[in-house]
């Protein structure tokens, strides 16, 4: 059996009798409920007495019913509302349109949905009815609120002293009635000059803890709009700051942490053999000759030497510990984004490892340039470099130098490189003759014919921090990355690990060329 909580709302409130009385049902109008648009069909709910609560919480009633009518527009119903401070509250937010909704719970099994997706209510029980701020159809109003009742005394008003009576004593009933009439009623016109109304404070209350909060604002992601309302207020409550809850978002502001490997995506790549922290790769040496021989004469003679250039294989790893209540008692964003910052602190230490080498094994520039270098000289440098690049790797299936690795300090004069005023390298078009781009919105890039990868790596000036490479001379090995995770029961702590194998294969040392700063 289905459940539907559908608010409606109050039309009136007698301050005469405490009571509240309304319309709790309007059939075949359309509401916003707790499973969306709702419309009850005539005669779909049996008027039957039920509870009245407060904003559907069932341990918070406040009345039962007094009388129940249905009729062909909907059913009407009157509540006693108890001599509680919650029922005293409840008439005084009634009177002043505070809270004058009622919201009705019904259980159903029998339905149909309409096209635009209403659900039409054919048979259902009313299991319960609901004080509430905002209805969701909006002709379930309170019609007549009564606030107290002839002779009858609050829980908040001054009880009358009685005379306690032994065995056989007899008592005028009819006097001592009166005068507690007289007490009470003199009470009241007391505290009614101290802006009370009827024996009961008048300013009402919005009951907050933090279970109410934590049930409203389930409630409120479901859709109820009356446990949004709570939401909002209780958010909005300076005087309950301990509840007045503080958003974190699960977005994570990380500056720090980046996956980027300019120097590995600037080579080849290639799969890790899978044992050995060393692995071998044969290597040509010496080439075959040929050359032009007289007629008759004997063939030159060929002699093709080999050998194996052994790769060492480097583990790169890394670790945390933490405690077990950071863990287990945190939000599981906290371990998430632990696993992303350490695979990332394992592609900064990878990207480092091989930008170091090519810098290392790169041939030097003979000519020398200024820390930054002018245009003129930056062409120097490429021209020399492609020329350099494409005389060691001649061998190679594709020998051209094809890539420059630049550091962010280069990367920032490049965008300064200008003729006449005019950027060479930031231009957004790329009209005839365009010699490249190098915009501050990517790192990677054009630079007369070379493809542009920036390291921030390498954040220097010097020696190395512009390399004109050919990708095939160098080959990044790189196997799968593991993670470990040990717990220590001796300090109850947890430590996370994360490793990782790879190694760079220098095939032609020559096929990288660096700058030589002056």
């Amino acid at each position: 059996m289905k459940k539907v909580i559908t608010p409606m709302t109050i039309t009136a409130a007698d301050s005469n009798s405490r009571t509240i009385s309304g319309r709790i049902v309007t059939f075949e109008e359309t509401g916003n409920a707790s499973i969306g648009k709702v419309q009850f069909a005539k005669g779909s709910i049996e008027a039957t007495s039920v509870l009245l609560n407060l904003e559907h919480d069932r341990t918070r009633r406040i009345g039962k019913t007094l009388s129940i009518e249905s009729s062909e527009e909907g059913i009407d119903a009157t509540f006693k509302i108890a001599q509680t401070t919650a029922g005293n509250d409840a008439l005084v937010e009634a009177q002043e349109g505070l809270r004058d909704g009622f919201s009705v719970e019904v259980s159903f099994d029998e339905y149909e949905t309409l096209k635009d997706g209403t659900v039409r209510i054919l048979a259902g029980e009313l299991t319960a009815v609901a004080l509430t701020s905002e209805p969701a159809i909006r002709s379930a109003r309170v019609e007549s609120v009564a606030a107290t009742e002839e002779n009858e005394v609050s829980d908040s008003t001054i009880e009358p002293e009685v005379t306690p009576t032994t065995e056989g004593d007899e008592v005028d009933n009819t006097v001592a009635q009166a005068e507690a009439v007289e007490t009470v009623e003199a009470a009241k016109s007391v505290t009614a000059q101290s802006n009370n109304v009827g024996g009961w404070k008048a300013t009402p209350r919005i009951e907050i803890t933090a279970a109410k909060y934590l049930e409203n604002k389930v409630l409120a992601a479901t859709g109820d709009e009356t446990a949004r309302q709570y939401v909002l207020a209780a958010d909005n409550t300076t005087d309950n700051a301990g509840l007045v809850p503080t958003r974190q978002l699960t977005e994570v502001i990380n500056g720090l942490g980046t996956r980027i490997r300019p120097s590995i995506d600037a080579i080849s790549s290639g799969a890790l053999p899978d044992a050995g922290m060393t692995f071998e790769i044969p290597k040509i040496t010496q080439m075959p000759t040929v050359a032009v021989t007289a007629e008759d004469a004997a063939f030159s003679d060929t002699d093709q030497n080999s050998a194996f250039l052994s790769v060492d294989v480097k583990k790169f790893a890394g670790q945390q510990k933490f405690s077990v209540e950071l863990l287990t008692r945190t939000s599981p964003l906290f371990y998430d984004e632990l696993l992303r910052n350490m695979g990332a602190a394992m592609a900064k230490a990878q990207n480092a490892y091989v930008n170091g080498l090519l810098i290392s094994g790169a041939t030097l520039d003979g000519t020398t340039v200024a820390t930054y270098p002018t245009a003129t000289e930056l062409l120097g440098i490429i021209s020399r470099g492609s020329a350099s690049v494409y005389g060691a790797t001649a061998g190679l299936p594709n020998p051209f130098a094809r890539n420059l690795i630049a550091s962010t300090g280069q990367w920032a004069n490049l965008m300064t490189l200008n003729d006449a005023g005019r950027p060479i390298y930031s231009q957004v078009s790329n009209p005839m003759n365009q010699p490249g781009v190098a915009v501050p919105t990517s790192l990677t890039g054009n630079v007369a014919g070379l493809n542009l990868y920036v390291d921030p790596t390498n954040g220097g000036d010097g020696d190395g921090t512009l390399l004109v490479v050919n990708p095939d001379a160098y080959t990044w090995y790189e196997g799968t990355q593991y993670q470990l995770r040990a717990e220590s029961t001796a300090d109850g702590s947890i430590t996370v690990g994360i490793y990782s194998f790879g190694a760079l294969a220098t095939k032609i040392a020559a096929g990288a060329f660096k700058n030589n700063k002056a």
